[in-house]
């Protein structure tokens, strides 16, 4: 489904932070050549319409620009949902409501783009998951790490076994809690670092190493850290810790280090250069695409809904398997880090 001359329409749902990323990341993609552009938006709070919200683990690009030129504006999604040059839908709005935004939108014949997580549970989740399976429209959830340049890769090179096998993987996700909005200060409806932030790592596990037999999770709703056990014992080490525990001014951190049996990666937001491998030859950079998993999240989705594909790098049984992973982690978290089978 697109407009005139082929260029997909994107409404955007909820314009706080996050709302504002994916309106640069459609910019971008459209600076990029690629056929989009932003058609409308959609807050009920008509200041966040106007201009972008503050905050964020990841700074502005500045690339908003002249991107809601002719866009409009509305304060009630079903009034964005009755606009026909609105084709794909991206619902950037509370958690709580993510399942009931996305099912009207594809019930209107959009396609949908979901930010994470798609809700708290798999309960949840669950209903959306199998409406996706059965529409004409696209619906798939916001899992950005999967396409953030670096991780990408480090996922092609688990795959190939270009390395050998891994050893050991571990993940560090760390930040202060966001206080751009009240939300997140209620772990009941933003799910904690465990469910809003961990997230992104529990999902890079899966798409890169599969699905753990058991996992334990320890901590709290501010600082948690997982282990996985998988049906083989391979990886024999993996572990990833997440937490909303650090100074506002100390900045964000995103790092990973795998050991392979021949080389070891080792992934450095903000450094530079950010990944370094390591091998008994030395060690050297990797090149990088440029540009945020936001920006190749969006091209990916264009891409798919121009060309008519559907075989999305990420799928909502994706985002389902992930909710699942994430409750057995939390059952593991309220049993004092009791392992649990899954």
């Amino acid at each position: 489904m697109s407009g005139a001359a082929g260029v997909i329409g994107v409404g955007v749902v909820g314009m706080g932070f996050m709302g504002w990323r994916h309106v640069e990341a459609y910019a971008a993609a459209a600076s990029a050549g690629l056929p989009c552009r932003i058609a409308a938006v959609c807050d009920p709070d008509a200041g966040r319409r106007r201009a972008p919200g503050g905050g964020g683990n990841i700074a502005p690009t500045g690339g908003v620009g002249r991107a809601l030129e002719g866009a409009a504006a509305y304060e009630k999604v079903e009034h964005l949902l009755f606009d026909p040059s609105v084709h794909a839908v991206s619902v950037c709005t509370p958690t709580e409501s993510h399942v009931e935004v996305a099912t009207l939108a594809l019930r209107a014949g959009r396609h949908v783009l979901v930010e994470k997580p798609v809700a708290l549970t798999a309960e949840r989740v669950r209903p959306l998951a199998e409406l996706a399976r059965r529409s004409p429209g696209l619906c798939m959830p916001a899992h950005c790490i999967r396409f953030w340049p670096g991780w990408d890769w480090l996922r092609d090179r688990i795959v190939s076994g270009e390395f050998g096998a891994v050893r050991s993987a571990t993940f560090l996700r760390a930040g202060a809690r966001p206080r751009w909005s009240a939300f997140y200060a209620d772990a009941q409806r933003s799910g904690g670092a465990l469910g809003d932030f961990h997230v992104h790592d529990a999902d890079f596990v899966l798409w890169a190493l599969g699905r753990p037999r058991s996992v334990c999770c320890v901590g709290t709703d501010e600082h948690v850290t997982a282990l996985y056990r998988f049906a083989d014992g391979r990886p024999p080490h993996v572990s990833a810790e997440a937490g909303w525990t650090r100074a506002p001014g100390a900045g964000f951190r995103m790092r990973y280090t795998v050991a392979f049996e021949r080389a070891t990666a080792e992934f450095e937001m903000g450094r530079d250069p950010a990944l370094i491998v390591s091998t008994e030859d030395g060690a050297g950079p990797v090149a990088l695409e440029s540009g945020s998993g936001y920006e190749h999240q969006a091209r990916h989705f264009i891409n798919a809904i121009a060309s008519g594909r559907r075989d999305l790098r990420v799928t909502m049984d994706d985002a389902l398997a992930v909710a699942e992973l994430i409750d057995a982690e939390r059952r593991s978290l309220d049993a004092g880090g009791a392992w649990v089978e899954r």
